[in-house]
């Protein structure tokens, strides 16, 4: 996920063909480190978004306004004053750097032509926008760098504006001309250290993502260390060469504007990016798209929702937590207990054969054998001399009796404690699939109706505005999902028909779905897809494949006293499914 040299090529290219003959509308600085420029030209209104957020340094394409402050920070002023109407007049990448330059034509004060250039630096924590005059003297920056915070270069009004280059790293780009394979060689050769280390440590605009895609083309394993390739034999010797030849063809991409952006998936949740086709994840699902700036509007959206959703639900999660390991803690120590009651048998045997021969037994005795009737195997009961035989019988039985009751009493509270960990097992799965305010509303609430967290008196009931996930299935059917454990009870008992289909994840915490039949004849695979989106929407959506139990509406029951979203059923088919739902369409709401 690094906003690399290539991901900056190819936006450069994006937005060099978009802003031919356009000009700056209007400027804005909706956030402290962040510009949105309304670009006008070719009978369309373009807006850029420019953030140098140190921890997520961003530039893309949108067509999403954002609300600006009531009064414009100084930077933005001063934008205003020089470049608004200004003419685009270029827009460039310096080498692979990940530096983006607008070269802007306007009219002075006295109406003279003037130019100025933007430059936006999406470099991690040193990202910044500067604006400098023609011959590159700093007039501002939307971040200032003096020299107690930077002993490479300061970024003050006044200064001149450089690249600072602080690593001793080639840039392929600009020295494509004079890079044979022999230089190439002689730079990796000097790294001492990983292959794809050595290239994304070695040339300039090289992310270790695409350092590694690089060696994956070649079929050079990227973590093999570079000294394979001194004395190298001959096959050793074609890998190198390889690993150039694929180095060099995807400068050639770059250099003739020749992209392919895309976004890697795992499990519906996405993974990486890049400007090229990464064929390292050809195990994995692609979507390709053809602008950069959708990529990284939509690619950051999700992952920014995804962490949005982590952050909100961490209270949650941490009460659900306290309370699954003390009763997981609760369950090892009782289920440790009722082990030690299995003796209670020999207890009441012991017994019931002082009853039956401890009359010869002479007094005083300190054990005395026997055979057990039920086993005819010999046994040696232990008894207490200060006490008579029939006594040491009596005590045998009443000790039986103790931990008969203790082993009951263990049985129903384990019973108990097992039913309040699934419980809880099944509230976490609930908020790892929870997308939005509505579905945390409801896992508070059933949180509140089970204990955990204090209701009290005067709270109003949190208004329910979340429905469960709905689905078409490829043939057309109808399928839900529950989002939780208050849906997956609606769901079943409340919304679905007798002879719909349902399916859950067997023996572990997942949705209710139902499939509507509305009477007819389920094909097999919509049965396929509600299997997926049962194994995807459980605790095991991790897993390669999942085993998920079908059957009737009909035959699934809630019990008496049942916690939110147990049931039971005993009449059930099974399939081993896997949990990819990529392909399963989100129904229209």
């Amino acid at each position: 996920m690094a906003f690399d040299g290539f991901t900056v090529a190819a936006l450069t290219k994006e937005l060099s063909d978009a802003f031919q003959n356009t000009r700056i509308n209007k400027i804005a600085q909706p956030e402290k480190e962040e510009l949105l420029l309304t670009i006008k030209g070719n009978s369309a209104t373009l807006r850029l978004l420019i953030s140098a957020d140190a921890s997520l340094p961003l530039m893309y394409l949108t067509e999403e306004n954002k609300q600006s402050p009531l009064n414009a920070p100084n930077f933005c002023m001063l934008l205003r004053k020089y470049l608004t109407n200004a003419k685009i007049i270029s827009v460039t990448q310096p080498g692979l750097e990940r530096v983006v330059k607008f070269t802007l034509e306007h009219l002075d004060e006295m109406g003279d032509l003037c130019r100025k250039h933007l430059y936006v630096e999406l470099m991690g924590k040193h990202s910044n926008i500067i604006f400098t005059d023609h011959k590159d003297m700093i007039i501002d920056a939307i971040k200032h760098v003096s020299h107690n915070m930077s002993s490479v270069r300061e970024v003050l009004p006044g200064r001149e504006y450089f690249i600072p280059k602080t690593q001793d790293k080639t840039d392929p780009v600009l020295e494509k001309e004079n890079l044979t394979f022999d230089s190439f060689k002689e730079i990796i050769l000097s790294s001492h250290t990983e292959v794809f280390k050595a290239i994304y440590g070695s040339f300039t605009g090289f992310s270790p993502v695409m350092a590694s895609e690089i060696c994956c083309r070649a079929g050079v394993d990227p973590e093999t260390s570079v000294s394979i390739f001194v004395d190298a034999d001959s096959d050793r010797a074609k890998d190198l060469k390889k690993l150039f030849k694929e180095f060099y063809s995807v400068l050639d991409d770059v250099t003739e504007g020749s992209f392919a952006p895309e976004v890697i998936y795992e499990k519906n949740v996405p993974l990486e990016y890049a400007a090229l086709p990464l064929t390292m994840y050809k195990d994995l699902d692609v979507r390709r798209y053809d602008s950069i700036s959708k990529l990284i509007s939509g690619f950051y959206k999700e992952k920014s929702q995804v962490v949005l959703m982590r952050q909100k639900t961490a209270d949650l999660r941490k009460i659900v937590q306290t309370a699954l390991e003390r009763n997981v803690k609760k369950l090892d120590l009782q289920k440790k207990q009722l082990i030690d009651t299995e003796k209670k048998d020999k207890y009441r045997i012991y017994g019931e054969l002082i009853n039956t021969y401890g009359y010869s037994v002479p007094e005083g005795s300190k054990s005395f054998e026997a055979i057990n009737y039920y086993t005819n195997a010999p046994v040696t009961i232990p008894l207490d001399p200060d006490i008579s035989v029939m006594e040491n019988g009596k005590k045998y039985f009443e000790k039986y009796g103790k931990l008969k009751r203790t082993a009951e009493n263990l049985t129903s509270i384990i019973e108990e404690v097992s039913k309040e960990v699934t419980h809880l097992e099944s509230v976490l799965t609930s908020l790892d699939i929870a997308v939005c305010e509505g579905d945390l509303k409801e896992i508070k609430e059933e949180l509140k109706e089970s204990g955990y967290i204090k209701s009290h008196g005067h709270e109003k009931k949190e208004k329910i505005t979340s429905k469960p996930f709905h689905y078409l299935s490829s043939d057309g059917f109808d399928i839900f999902v529950g989002r939780n454990n208050f849906q997956n009870d609606k769901l079943t008992f409340e919304y679905a028909n007798g002879g719909d289909w349902w399916f859950h994840a067997k023996k572990m915490p997942g949705s209710h779905v139902i499939i509507r039949s509305d009477n007819k004849e389920v094909p097999d695979t919509t049965f396929e897809e509600a299997a997926r989106l049962a194994a995807y929407y459980s605790a095991g959506r991790k897993n390669e494949k999942v085993e998920i139990d079908y059957t009737l509406k009909k035959n699934v029951k809630k019990p008496s006293g049942g916690k939110p979203g147990f049931v039971v059923y005993y009449t059930n088919y099974s399939m081993m499914i896997d949990t990819d739902i990529s392909n399963i369409k989100v129904a229209k709401e």
